[in-house]
């Protein structure tokens, strides 16, 4: 068992950091320029952490929090912001015409080497690497966006169970990670693809910064966390405290559509639709889209309060009741308890009493 967890933790961070190397890559391609490559020296993070982890963790994860994917997201997070800021300077279709061209060009030279031998193998993967990088640039970056968000998810699957997390809530947490890479994908696909946005290179660069700010909801896990159930002592402190130990989860959850995703999302198409006159049906329904969550999760938080409120003006008769749950007896009481309940047994189910009290005739 501790073999496999093992492998999972090298595995997920292999992948992660051949990613971020593909994407370093294509940077040094697109720019021409080899000091790009410095960029892969943020993998040394991911290195350490790495060792750490196995030397300390023996392969498992932290509570609330995957120092992993964080560093994932900062070996990786520079070169997109590279592609995307060069984005646009090819022409597509005139691209992936000549790439189509060249591929059957290959595949021509391929069935002509094929009779030659292995000898020809490096030649024809060299060929191959540059039909690949010879894809357009809105592609490449594309691609990489959504195998990102891919990567994410399934590198949060087969990590380690770390901390108090259980697999119900890693059921749970990689469900909520689906629809939120569907709509941080779409996020980014939606604005960025205007050509009114393209020429801004600030509205660009806020739209980027929008959309990292969103991915650093990925390492966290504070919205599964265990729902704890409430002492009496906290009802008697106040409202506040018994409504943030009863919804914590809730709230986190919340709070990360309020000012990570939704809330975030929603001032950015505002932004486009009103100043920018950025007006699209795709960028309309999100928006309304986003509202929607919000007004949702608003009338659930009002429902949490009400429901604390409730419980608050229940707490009297609650404190009243005998010591349950945390409370822990001294050292005196369980004999006390025990002299009491042998004593009361004969006194409510004597049946000696009700016998001379009614007499049968």
């Amino acid at each position: 068992m501790v073999g496999l967890v093992l492998l999972k933790a090298l595995v997920t961070r292999l992948l992660f950091v051949l990613h971020s190397l593909v994407a370093v890559w294509r940077v040094t391609w697109v720019k021409k320029e080899h000091r790009y490559w410095l960029l892969a020296l943020l993998n040394l993070l991911l290195v350490l952490e790495t060792v750490l982890t196995l030397k300390f963790k023996r392969g498992r994860g932290y509570k609330w929090l995957s120092p992993a994917i964080f560093l994932y997201l900062i070996n990786i997070m520079p070169s997109l912001w590279l592609l995307e800021l060069h984005h646009g300077n090819q022409n597509c279709s005139t691209q992936v015409q000549n790439v189509s061209k060249g591929g059957d060009a290959n595949q021509t030279m391929m069935s002509q080497r094929h009779t030659i031998g292995m000898e020809n193998f490096k030649e024809w993967t060299s060929g191959f690497i540059v039909n690949i990088s010879m894809v357009c640039d809105p592609v490449w970056t594309l691609a990489l966006h959504q195998t990102l968000l891919l990567i994410l998810i399934l590198g949060r699957w087969l990590l380690p169970i770390g901390g108090t997390i259980t697999r119900d809530q890693l059921s749970e947490l990689l469900l909520m990670f689906v629809g939120t890479a569907a709509d941080i994908l779409e996020f980014t696909t939606e604005t960025l693809k205007e050509d009114n946005v393209r020429t801004n290179p600030t509205l660009v660069c806020g739209i980027l910064a929008v959309w990292t700010w969103s991915m650093l909801q990925f390492p966290l896990d504070l919205a599964v966390q265990l729902k704890l159930v409430c002492p009496s002592s906290v009802k008697a402190r106040g409202f506040l405290r018994l409504f943030l130990c009863q919804y914590s989860a809730d709230l986190w959850a919340i709070g990360l559509s309020f000012f990570i995703q939704d809330g975030p999302f929603l001032v950015v198409r505002l932004v486009l639709m009103i100043y920018f006159q950025v007006i699209n049906h795709m960028l309309v329904f999100f928006a309304v889209k986003n509202s929607l969550v919000m007004a949702l999760h608003f009338y659930r938080l009002v429902a949490l309060i009400m429901a604390t409120r409730a419980s608050m003006q229940g707490g009297p008769e609650r404190l009243q009741a005998p010591p349950s749950g945390p409370y822990q007896p001294s050292e005196s009481s369980p004999s006390e308890w025990e002299d009491t309940s042998r004593e009361a047994v004969p006194l409510q189910t004597s049946p000696v009493t009700s016998e001379e009290s009614y007499p049968i005739p």
